[in-house]
């Protein structure tokens, strides 16, 4: 399918505006940004949506069936200046149908007696009040892959295999270290979260335990998400904030010497080795032994 970049979306097409919720224009405003392009992709068909949900046993979800049939997939890219080069920074991704693939043990680990996805579950982790079961690596759920996030993890869409057809789905975030962190019930409410955070690097550790990295947080500081719900930003505070003034750290401390009574040029001070010395001695003299004559 042919995608289509655009350079420049001061002309963007009103669907793509709507797609973006405005967000273009706030990073185009946003000092230091630079190249925000979107990448146009044509609308699903809806045999497609029907073949995926054929081949997976699942039932697309309402809200991200018309999605795809707005646009199949999402791709936004935004870069900041650093030494007049563009550097790449942020980026929103959803994967197209296509690419909306099932999250399958990889090949690597199929040799005899070797580790599989299915001996990382922690029983004893299940889920609570506040956040649902968590998924499982097994048979249980059925996991599709929405986003990479650039290889810092995987935004996942989870079912909950209690039909032979999946219908019941959530979003969850697996980390690197293949802990699972809710984050919405819906693919809309995700689709917010990614567009007020701006595809800002690793913007879903926000919702972990152990939040952002440091550099992360520096981002987070300099281009602030629209909406922010966490504390992670508040905390430890004080360890980003420069508190050097420097008109006080580099303030030349050479002394002025002070102008003599006779108004004249001040001298620098004579060194008096002669009189230091013989004072010195008399000194020595006076408090040590007498001196024999």
């Amino acid at each position: 399918m042919d995608e289509k970049v655009l350079p420049s979306l001061g002309n963007t097409k009103p669907h793509l505006e709507k797609l973006t919720l405005g967000i273009t224009r706030i990073l185009e405003a946003s000092p230091g940004v630079t190249k925000v392009r979107i990448i146009e992709k044509e609308p699903a068909e809806r045999h497609m949506i029907a073949s995926w949900e054929l081949k997976n046993d699942c039932v697309m979800p309402e809200d991200l069936k018309n999605f795809y049939l707005m646009t199949n997939g999402f791709h936004m890219v935004w870069s900041v200046k650093l030494d007049d080069q563009p550097v790449p920074l942020g980026c929103l991704v959803i994967n197209s149908i296509a690419n909306l693939t099932q999250l399958t043990q990889s090949a690597v680990y199929t040799l005899p007696n070797s580790p599989t996805l299915e001996d990382l579950d922690d029983e004893e982790d299940e889920g609570n009040e506040d956040q649902p079961e968590k998924p499982h690596f097994d048979s249980r759920s059925i996991i599709f892959e929405l986003d990479s996030c650039s290889g810092n993890g995987k935004v996942c869409l989870v079912y909950k295999r209690t039909s032979p057809v999946a219908k019941e789905s959530k979003i969850w975030f697996l980390d690197r270290a293949l802990y699972w962190h809710f984050l919405t019930d819906s693919f809309t409410a995700y689709y917010r979260l990614l567009i007020t955070h701006l595809g800002l690097p690793q913007w879903q550790y926000a919702f972990t335990s152990y939040g952002i990295s440091p550099q992360a947080k520096q981002w987070f500081n300099m281009y602030k998400p629209i909406t922010y719900n966490t504390q992670v930003l508040t905390e430890e505070t004080d360890y980003f904030i420069n508190k050097l003034d420097p008109s006080k750290v580099f303030k030349n401390k050479t002394k002025t010497l002070a102008p003599t009574k006779r108004g004249g040029t001040p001298q620098p001070p004579v060194s008096q080795k002669g009189s230091s010395g013989s004072s010195s001695n008399k000194s020595s003299s006076a408090s040590g032994n007498p001196v024999r004559k």
